[in-house]
């Protein structure tokens, strides 16, 4: 009888050991999992990118940390786009209908963007206006009126089939398409459409809550 209880309890500690070690595993199997789609995220859905420079003021200033989405959406009219400027676009007739590509600025940039291929981009830079296929665009986000021409285009203007025109919200200070430098981008150096703005300096906000901004 002894031996029968002795059995039965080791059976009945082996089975508790066995069934601790098979939740162990499920729980380091779904960790893993976790880590692995994280991961599968951050590479290939979104991405973080610091933004350098104040050329995006005042909807975002140097050093801010945002996420961008960088693929499985097509960026629209008007949302914040992260560019990587290589090669540029620019015509290279006088009618402004045949474009030649050239070396872009080299960098990383951080845009709005204004018009896609096949629209008509209009800017009146006397009066600061901005126009896509006739409608003057309401832009709140712009630090100043567009007053400043980098003459990289004739306006009006039709953006070429697999390009894109961009600039910065803080108009009077920053190298966009405006200029022969940057001018029109192609659709395939977009890497991301900016999601959410996840930081901002301590020295640059006058609460905590100003860390964090949706942008899409």
């Amino acid at each position: 009888m002894q031996t029968e209880l002795n059995t039965e309890q080791q059976e009945k500690k082996g089975g508790g050991l066995r069934g601790f070690l098979f939740d162990l595993m499920d729980i380091i199997e779904a960790g893993l999992m976790t880590v692995f789609l994280f991961i599968l995220i951050f590479a290939y859905l979104v991405r973080p990118v610091t933004v350098d420079g104040g050329s995006m003021m005042p909807t975002l200033l140097n050093q801010d940390q945002i996420l961008i989405v960088t693929a499985l959406h097509a960026p629209k009219n008007g949302q914040i786009v992260v560019i990587d400027d290589q090669e540029s676009g620019l015509f290279e007739d006088t009618e402004q209908q045949k474009v030649v590509k050239t070396t872009g600025a080299g960098m990383v940039l951080v845009k709005r963007l204004i018009a896609k291929g096949g629209q008509e981009i209009d800017i009146d830079f006397e009066n600061g206006t901005v126009k896509v296929d006739g409608v003057t665009l309401d832009e709140p986000y712009t630090a100043d009126p567009t007053t400043r021409d980098e003459f990289a285009f004739r306006y009006p203007f039709t953006v070429p089939e697999g390009y894109v025109f961009v600039m910065g919200d803080n108009r009077l200070h920053s190298m966009d398409s405006r200029s022969p430098q940057v001018a029109l981008i192609p659709e395939n150096e977009i890497l991301g459409t900016a999601l959410f703005r996840y930081d901002r300096d301590e020295e640059n906000r006058s609460k905590w809550t100003e860390r964090f901004d949706y942008l899409f």
